[in-house]
């Protein structure tokens, strides 16, 4: 199993889209941030930016293609420049995609996630949890492999899957566009600290 480099960086999950909203599935159906959505990555911004000095600045931003986290990623841009921080360019790594659900997708939430995490369950035609983790720590070591702190830009299952490369318990839903401060400590597991 890949292992996260000790690097600390902030996570933002993508605003909320319609489907969130309904508690339905997403994985990779790519829906579009709805305007409550719009709101929170707008939020999220202005929150990165008065928290400017709390921990490392960002020096990059990097974003699954998805259009809901895009967005984010575009709006929350927008706003730290808006707010006097440098004007950043947005590298997208198809690697921070979220989670394939197949036939899950589209359908309310279930409770299969505990199994889904414990290797148990696989929605058909979905990724496996062992997948996609591996999938989602090969995507931040290559955010943090060059200088500094960077902002990644992405999706709840996904940081699922960095939770148990953070040696974290998984199964932790994570509120839209919150932003979350990560990093190591002297143990294997890391601390998290959310902007609110």
């Amino acid at each position: 199993m890949t292992e996260l480099i000790a690097r600390p960086y902030w996570y933002l999950r993508h605003g909320e889209t319609d489907w969130n909203a309904q508690g339905r599935s997403q994985g990779r159906t790519d829906i579009p941030l709805n305007p409550t959505g719009i709101a929170q990555a707008e939020a999220a911004g202005l929150l990165l930016a008065r928290h400017w000095t709390d921990h490392s600045p960002i020096v990059r931003i990097v974003s699954s293609p998805l259009i809901r986290a895009r967005r984010t990623a575009e709006i929350v841009a927008d706003q730290l420049a808006a707010h006097g921080a440098p004007r950043f360019d947005i590298t997208f790594d198809d690697g921070l995609m979220e989670v394939c659900f197949g036939d899950e997708e589209g359908k309310a939430m279930g409770t299969w996630y505990d199994s889904w995490i414990a290797g148990d369950y696989t929605p058909a035609n979905g990724e496996s949890f062992a997948a996609l983790r591996e999938r989602a720590v090969a995507a931040v070591n290559r955010a943090l492999t060059p200088e500094g702190v960077p902002l990644i830009v992405c999706h709840g299952a996904m940081f699922r899957a960095l939770r148990s490369a953070m040696h974290l318990k998984p199964n932790v839903r994570l509120a839209n566009a919150t932003p979350i401060w990560a990093e190591p400590g002297a143990t294997p597991q890391w601390s998290l600290t959310a902007l609110t």
